[in-house]
């Protein structure tokens, strides 16, 4: 191991990475609001990447307020993150705060990054959009140690954590009410990964569905993982046990759009021998042919209640967390058709 590996990162790394002298870092963490905001983004990305902390400059910003906001993201490629971004980041400047954002890729190691930039007091409050509390060296990260967090796109298993999201169990009913209404009765539930907790609550309101029908309906679930491949694969595990649906309801759009493409491939056609419904309504949904039928997750309004929480929460510490479900729209497009002018397949 290096000399440079071994030794803790100083002021002087941080600076010479961001491209700026001393002096500016120091003002940065001192006094953010007299540094511009690319200057302090630059600082930021310097400070997560060297792991250096600045105690006594943390503990001087703190009783201060940097004004930004640290949004942390599993992947900023999914594609609800820019909708959701963009009602954070206008609720945030106008308020008079900035956001920063962190990419994790679902790895320990950026996390816990992350979480050596927090110890700088950089951010004065953390937008969850991971689906869990970051972690450090141990099972857990204390609650205590952190900033004031809300989380959104994705429930986190903590009581004291705010949600707000779109309410996964109802709007997957409707989604199951409306197959049912169009005469289908053999409806596939294509879920997401088995650790989402998102693809269990959309299962529960797709059995809620199917319990509403005058009918006993087969709850019948195939396991996928959210990706346009796992709607294709499932698709093939169907045809190869000859079993076969009349509709399928999908985790998320991405999962539909690939139970649409494997169908093609076989030479069917949807919606006129199969119908297929997603969730979400990501920008690709009313340009893939045919138009997909969905649900359509209110984003930007998402994003602006979640940062008036997180800012409402620094304002008073004393707030109790809650859950903040918002209705999601049907948005009724050419993937589906009723039974009646479906062909037989099954």
């Amino acid at each position: 191991m290096s000399e440079a590996a071994a030794r803790p990162a100083t002021i002087e790394d941080v600076a010479k990475l961001a491209g700026v002298s001393i002096a500016t870092v120091s003002r940065a963490l001192r006094s953010p609001e007299k540094v511009a905001e690319s200057t302090r983004k630059k600082v930021a990305a310097a400070i997560a990447r060297t792991g250096y902390t600045a105690n006594a400059m943390a503990q001087n910003l703190r009783m201060q307020r940097s004004k930004m906001v640290l949004v942390l993201a599993s992947s900023i490629a999914d594609p609800n993150f820019s909708g959701i971004l963009t009602g954070l980041e206008k609720t945030a400047n106008d308020r008079g705060y900035g956001v920063l954002i962190g990419n994790t890729e679902g790895t320990i190691s950026l996390e816990q990054n992350y979480l050596r930039f927090l110890s700088t007091g950089m951010a004065d409050g953390l937008v969850l959009l991971t689906g869990h509390i970051p972690v450090a060296g141990e099972p857990r990260t204390p609650l205590g140690t952190l900033p004031p967090i809300v989380a959104t796109e994705r429930p986190v298993d903590n009581p004291d954590i705010s949600y707000v999201g779109v309410d996964d169990t109802a709007a997957s009913k409707v989604a199951t009410e409306y197959l049912i209404s169009l005469g289908h009765r053999r409806i596939t539930y294509i879920s997401g990964g088995l650790t989402d907790v998102r693809s269990d609550l959309r299962h529960l309101g797709y059995q809620e569905g199917l319990r509403e029908s005058p009918e006993q309906l087969r709850d019948w679930r195939v396991e996928g993982d959210g990706s346009s491949e796992s709607g294709r694969a499932a698709v093939e595990r169907l045809f190869i046990k000859d079993d076969l649906p009349t509709a399928f309801f999908c985790f998320n759009d991405n999962t539909a759009i690939g139970v649409i493409s494997a169908l093609q491939r076989r030479g069917y056609k949807v919606p006129e021998d199969f119908s297929v419904l997603g969730f979400d309504d990501i920008p690709f949904a009313n340009n893939f042919t045919p138009a997909l039928t969905t649900i359509r997750q209110p984003r930007h309004h998402i994003g602006e209640l979640a940062m008036n929480i997180l800012l409402d929460k620094l304002a008073n510490r004393s707030l109790t967390a809650q859950p903040h479900l918002l209705h999601g729209d049907l948005i009724v497009r050419e993937s589906c058709a009723t039974l009646s002018k479906q062909r037989s397949i099954v």
